[in-house]
């Protein structure tokens, strides 16, 4: 599946007839029927006609301005400055199309005209050499290094670029609801936060508000999965999961994503977040009795093995019946090695079903 510059949508997908409606044309290019009502309003940026009713209808010449919209807003203009451009390049447009309706109705008659006056007809439809795509041109339409990623995660990037933060929302929910948790976050979030992670450190930092924005909305999201499913687990009996980003370690969203599936699954968990001291994780350890505990590493500047395998050898109890915790090190700051003891997850997806695996044995069977 491809995608049309600047959107989901071409113009090949709109009949030059009828048009679409507002909320088909939002979901092609991936914004809020809200968003391009506003355009309209703001900047003038909407249907040329209506339908009985007042219905709106964007025909195929209002779909290729808001495409222009959408890419020049990806690449970093200011929404203003990016209609301005996208009606201007409209109007210019739709009068070549013009000049050449008209060059192409006197060639027609050129039977009854001079040889000269047809070379000079002939001279006025000559097509205008191709405009040159612009570097930040992405066939994702946002202008980010998406790669081949589900429709949903274009969409997302593409909101996200827009700071539309409504439609970002919007498609994290829908994406969860369509999907899953796991499949949302492996194939949609996940995709487009390391993109926008790419792109502001090749960028000069320009776009270090979209990952902001981006990283929030997951988190709330995240967050709310966790709390509508923690609702459920009051009174359990299991030992938790306990969750904690090493010492140092800022980056907590896969964590969070890890937390939110294991409480749909009626895991009870105990999420610590970023950068816990390594005392802490000790003590949390011996005083709570974790079944198994998952420390989080992004990059390898946050990794500490001999932690992570003192964790492993700490025991907890009552005595004469102590016991050890399942350690699970996740996170590519890891890197590939997978020393004896501890477990090693490659995604969400895989450390579930350990988790999962691990509920039904007893704690010291690693």
């Amino acid at each position: 599946m491809t995608d049309a510059p600047g959107g989901a949508a071409s113009r090949e997908d709109v009949p030059p007839q009828t048009g679409v409606t507002t909320g088909s044309l939002a979901r092609r290019l991936g914004v809020s029927p809200t968003t391009l009502r506003s355009w309209d309003r703001r900047y003038g940026l909407g249907p040329a006609t209506r339908t009985t009713g007042r219905h709106r209808r964007w025909t195929p010449g209002d779909v290729d301005m808001v495409l222009e919209m959408c890419r020049l807003t990806a690449e970093g203009l200011p929404p203003a400055e990016a209609a301005k451009a996208a009606k201007a390049q409209q109007a210019q447009q739709a009068h070549k199309t013009a000049k050449a309706a008209k060059a192409a109705k006197e060639h027609a008659g050129d039977g009854d005209r001079p040889a000269r006056h047809r070379a000079r007809s002939r001279d006025v439809t000559t097509p205008p050499a191709a405009v040159p795509a612009s570097p930040y041109a992405s066939r994702s339409g946002s202008g980010l290094p998406l790669g081949d990623v589900r429709q949903e995660c274009r969409g997302l990037a593409r909101a996200a670029v827009r700071m539309d933060a409504l439609a970002v929302q919007e498609r994290l929910v829908s994406a969860i609801r369509a999907h899953g948790l796991v499949v949302a976050w492996e194939e949609i979030m996940a995709p487009a936060l390391q993109a926008v992670g790419r792109k502001w450190q090749s960028a000069d930092e320009r776009y270090v508000e979209v990952e902001h924005l981006l990283s929030w909305h997951v988190s709330a999201t995240l967050r709310h999965v966790y709390a509508e499913a923690a609702s459920f687990l009051r009174g359990t009996r299991s030992s938790p999961v306990l969750l904690a980003c090493l010492p140092g370690e800022q980056h907590t969203l896969p964590l969070e994503a890890l937390n939110a599936a294991l409480a749909e699954r009626g895991e009870p968990t105990l999420m610590l977040g970023s950068a816990v001291p390594g005392e802490a994780l000790i003590a949390a350890v011996r005083r709570v009795g974790p079944g198994a505990v998952v420390l989080w590493s992004q990059s390898p500047s946050t990794v500490s093995m001999p932690l992570a395998q003192h964790i492993a050898a700490t025991r907890w109890g009552i005595r004469g019946a102590r016991t050890q915790s399942h350690v699970l090190i996740s996170g590519p700051g890891w890197g590939r090695s997978r020393p004896p003891g501890l477990l090693r997850p490659r995604g969400l997806g895989e450390a579930l079903d350990m988790l999962q695996a691990l509920a039904t044995r007893g704690p010291d069977d690693v």
